[in-house]
Parts: C-alpha cells; sequence; structure tokens
C-alpha cells in the first residue's frame, strides 16, 4: 500500500474510528489522542497487513488496542467535586436519548453496539476487531439490544 492509497483509506475510515475512540474513552481530546497514535503506529506497521481489503478492520484493532494503552495509562484518581462539575449532564441536548441510552451501556456492549448499529461491520468482522468469537459479539448485542429497550422505554417506537 502506497502513501496515498493509505492517507486515502484513512480518509474514508475516520469517522468510524472517532466512533470507535469515544465508545471506549468518552473523551474527545483522548478519542484524538488515540486516533493519532493509532494512525502513526498503523503507518509504521503498514508492511504487517496482508490484504488491502482488510484495511479498516487492521486499523480500528490498533485503535482499540491503543484506546486500552491509554485508559491503563491514565488511571488517575479524581476529586469528587471535580467529577461532578466536569461529568457530562444527561440534559444535554446535542445528543438523542438513543445516542444517551448507548453511552450508558457497559462498555463491552457499547462497544459492539457502536460497531455493528452504527459503523455497519459485521458480527465475523467485530468478532476480528475485538479479538472474540462470534457468539461472544451476537450475546453482547443482544444484552445490548435488551438494555437498550429498558433504558428508553416508550420511546424505543419513536426511534423506529
Amino acid at each position: 500500500m502506497q502513501q496515498q492509497e493509505f492517507i486515502q483509506a484513512v480518509r474514508d475510515a475516520e469517522a468510524t474510528l472517532y466512533h470507535v475512540a469515544m465508545s471506549i474513552l468518552r473523551n474527545d481530546a483522548d478519542s484524538a489522542d488515540a486516533v493519532q497514535e493509532a494512525l502513526l503506529k498503523a503507518f509504521e506497521k503498514l508492511d504487517t497487513l496482508k490484504e488491502k481489503k482488510y484495511f479498516k478492520t487492521w486499523l480500528i484493532r490498533i485503535l482499540i488496542h491503543e484506546c486500552y494503552q491509554m485508559k491503563r495509562r491514565s488511571k488517575r484518581l479524581v476529586p469528587y467535586e471535580e467529577y461532578v462539575e466536569n461529568a457530562p449532564g444527561k440534559e444535554d441536548k446535542l445528543y438523542t436519548d438513543l445516542y444517551a441510552a448507548i453511552d450508558d451501556l457497559p462498555e463491552d456492549l457499547r462497544i459492539a453496539v457502536t460497531l455493528f448499529y452504527i459503523e455497519g461491520f459485521s458480527i465475523a468482522e467485530i468478532a476480528e476487531m475485538l479479538e472474540t468469537r462470534e457468539n461472544t459479539v451476537k450475546t453482547r448485542l443482544y444484552r445490548g439490544r435488551n438494555q437498550l429497550r429498558k433504558s428508553l422505554g416508550d420511546k424505543e417506537e419513536a426511534l423506529c
């Protein structure tokens, strides 16, 4: 893969990369940093990509690993008062009820739901990205849908 092909493939995957990073890190600045680090690592390791058609899956896997590394590195204590002051409010009108409900899902369910329903990846692709079995992905999607149904309640029909 040449440099121009790499640049174009990254541009095509840009929104997906941001969504995946946000679903794990939940912070714009950290998500942007993770995406940049993942792109740098991907460019340096471009020779390890076996087939060009799997570039996006390969890149997302690198990003997921980078996000988890960032989470491990940044485990720090924040005073409760500071957390309460800076915590995003559920009343924020910029996000729909659905995205707020997805954001409230546990991390493993949130990632699977985001990749499947928002980004449109297949179950097999998600299993490969998360380095797990397809049945595990199906279970996470099932649990995620059930939790979304419970949390959305009456609003579910309005979203359909």
